[in-house]
């Protein structure tokens, strides 16, 4: 895989100046406001178990608040039994409250993508099904029109030996996991899965985003 930082470089450079993409016809997208307002904003991803990819994005500067839970499925108020079923039609997703005169869109999309593998479909790792897809939950048609933008350029660079999966969708209702869930890794992290598969990504994640990670970290 090609330097995924120098890439993203690259992209965000020619995204201030590029033309308008052209919007997907499958998925509806035509409710979206324009742009978020307020002084906070909101991403939704989803990148196979959140508490991975909730361990990874508290540790950037400008998150505020990273909430575990599940989003895209049809079933109201699902339990996290129900979730793993697959059936629920649900992805395992955080909703990350970022301040974007702090962090931008553009480094959490970046974050994104360094977090999970998006050439995955529907597992990451040794955890599958729908529930683990690569998913982005887009709040704006700015944020449509950055992803769009975004992933066009990465499978066109060839940064991922595989063409990327990831689903782009508005975003729906999301439901809070269960409190145990919340702030997983710091809670437990002595567990197994916590040393073996959460540690190691997020020491990776880490070094990675070393420059805009937040103080004492």
């Amino acid at each position: 895989m090609k330097d995924i930082i120098i890439i993203f470089a690259v992209i965000f450079l020619l995204s201030s100046c590029r033309a308008q993409e052209p919007k997907t016809a499958k998925t509806d997208f035509s409710k979206l406001p324009e742009k978020s307002v307020g002084s906070l904003d909101t991403a939704t991803f989803a990148a196979g178990c959140f508490w991975c990819t909730e361990a990874q994005f508290k540790e950037l500067k400008g998150v505020h608040k990273v909430v575990s839970g599940y989003t895209g499925g049809w079933v109201a108020n699902p339990s996290y039994a129900q979730v793993c079923t697959g059936n629920t039609g649900h992805a395992e997703a955080t909703s990350i409250i970022f301040d974007p005169k702090v962090i931008s869109y553009d480094k959490l999309l970046e974050a994104f993508f360094v977090a999970h593998d998006p050439t995955q479909l529907n597992r990451q790792g040794d955890d599958v099904g729908t529930q683990y897809r690569s998913a982005i939950f887009v709040h704006s048609k700015e944020q449509l029109d950055k992803v769009q933008f975004y992933i066009a350029a990465l499978n066109k660079e060839k940064v991922y030996n595989e063409p990327i999966v990831t689903e782009v969708v508005p975003t729906a209702v999301f439901y809070p996991a269960e409190d145990y869930h919340q702030d997983y890794y710091r809670l437990n992290g002595k567990e197994p899965y916590c040393q073996l598969v959460i540690k190691p990504k997020l020491e990776k994640f880490k070094r990675i985003f070393s420059k805009v990670l937040k103080e004492g970290e």
